[in-house]
């Protein structure tokens, strides 16, 4: 019985430690997620701000990090790059945009390098100094001196999409971990019982 009994204990002292193992691995998988933006969700503001912004849970990577901001029109006012300080991505807006609501769409690299995405609204009372109704028409012009930067629409033009990068899930290596640690606790398992059930034989020899 006392084989028996410490085969089951070491058993069981295997698994608990397995778990340790795997729930210690879980949390490293996760992707860092938005906890909060500027203006806020469904936020009522006065006039346009000059730049919005998401706060997330971990620093993102800049590579490939996108913010448009629409309005009613779909017209793009996001203007310049991404500008990422920490775990705020932060996107500048061109003057004069209109009053009205505006849905921002976001894109960034979490620091896990998985992409993630997300959008919210926000609603303007009256439009920024210099703001005119935007067109939805395709012929009109750039002010002059201003360049429309990749990935950004000129006004009264909607940009157009990019191809989504891969959202396909990472390589679980925890779960290889906790399989490879599974297989070498049962093969120690079977060489302690095996030794075990042999002993009663050898002291029987022995007398």
């Amino acid at each position: 019985m006392r084989p028996i009994r410490q085969l089951l204990s070491a058993l069981l002292g295997a698994l608990l430690f397995s778990a340790a193992l795997l729930s210690a691995a879980a949390p490293a998988s996760a992707h860092d997620a938005a906890e909060s933006s500027s203006p806020a969700q469904g936020a009522t503001v006065a006039t346009p701000p000059e730049k919005v912004s998401v706060t997330f849970s971990n620093d993102p990577l800049a590579l490939g990090s996108q913010i448009q901001v629409k309005d009613a029109a779909g017209a793009n006012w996001a203007e310049g790059p991404v500008e990422i300080v920490d775990n705020v991505a932060s996107q500048k807006l061109r003057a004069g945009a209109p009053a009205g609501e505006f849905t921002v769409l976001w894109r960034v690299v979490s620091s896990d390098s998985h992409p993630i995405e997300g959008t919210f609204t926000f609603t303007a009372t009256a439009g920024a100094a210099g703001s005119a109704p935007a067109s939805t028409g395709t012929g009109s012009t750039t002010a002059a001196g201003q360049v429309p930067t990749a990935g950004t629409a000129e006004p009264g033009t909607t940009a157009a999409p990019e191809p989504a990068p891969d959202a396909s899930e990472p390589f679980p290596w925890s779960l290889v971990l906790f399989v490879g640690t599974a297989v070498g606790i049962l093969i120690a398992l079977a060489v302690l019982a095996r030794r075990n059930l042999k002993s009663p034989d050898d002291e029987v020899d022995q007398e």
